[in-house]
Order: structure tokens, then C-alpha cells, then sequence
């Protein structure tokens, strides 16, 4: 009985082998590749404000984790919203990266609006496709 038993198990571990293997060899990648060459270009030319031209002074520190704090507070907003890049620099907040939807922008922008210190809004946010 013990040998029965063993022999269907490996019959059937074989045969789910066998199956996934056809499977990934027949089934063609449903995801395209992500293009973002358009804001890879966008980016290398340097007249585009960028996480690594956040200042460092203790104001401008404070007003970008006051800006944070505001957007993740909000959970109504998606990840991508959540996971914005922001620059603050003497009050004026940059926006910049992918968010769900044209309100989910705006929603965002009124959000960083609302915190006090930011004197301007920078709204460089793309809508996902």
C-alpha cells in the first residue's frame, strides 16, 4: 500500500511539473515592458527639479516631512499618490511622479495647499495610464 502511495505521488508531482513548465513556455508576457524614456530625457536636463536638489536646511527639512506627513496621512489617496517626489525650497513644494487619476492631482495639490509654510505649489504630477 505504502508503495501504491508513493508511486501516485510522484506520478502527480510530475505531471504538475510537466504542466507548469508547458505553461510558461507557451504563455506569452501579458505586461509590456514599462517605457519612461520620455521623463528619463525629461530628467538628464537639469532645468527639472529633482529629489536630489532638496535643500538642507532645518526649514526647508521640516516643511518636506510636513508635506509627507500630510500626503500618507491621507489614505483615501493610492500608493503611487503616497510615494510622490517632492522638493521643499523656501515655501515653494515641487510635485513631481505618477498618480492615479487627474483628481487624485488636484487632491494632492490642495492637500500640500493646506500646510502651513508652503507659499507654492510646483503640481509636475503625471497621470498614470
Amino acid at each position: 500500500m505504502r508503495a501504491l502511495h508513493a508511486v501516485l505521488c510522484l506520478a502527480c508531482c510530475a505531471c504538475a511539473i510537466s504542466v507548469a513548465s508547458a505553461q510558461d513556455r507557451t504563455s506569452p508576457p501579458t505586461a509590456s515592458a514599462a517605457d519612461n524614456t520620455r521623463v528619463n530625457e525629461r530628467d538628464a536636463q537639469h532645468d527639472t527639479t529633482t529629489p536630489m536638489d532638496q535643500p538642507n536646511n532645518k526649514s526647508d527639512i521640516k516643511l518636506a516631512a510636513d508635506v509627507r506627513s500630510a500626503i500618507v496621512k491621507d489614505k483615501s489617496l493610492s500608493t503611487k499618490a503616497h510615494n510622490v517626489k517632492l522638493v521643499a525650497s523656501a515655501g515653494t513644494v515641487t510635485l513631481r511622479g505618477p498618480v492615479a487619476s487627474a483628481d487624485e492631482k488636484a487632491k494632492i495639490a490642495a492637500l500640500v495647499t493646506a500646510v502651513p509654510g508652503v507659499t507654492r505649489v510646483d503640481n509636475q504630477l503625471d497621470i498614470a495610464q
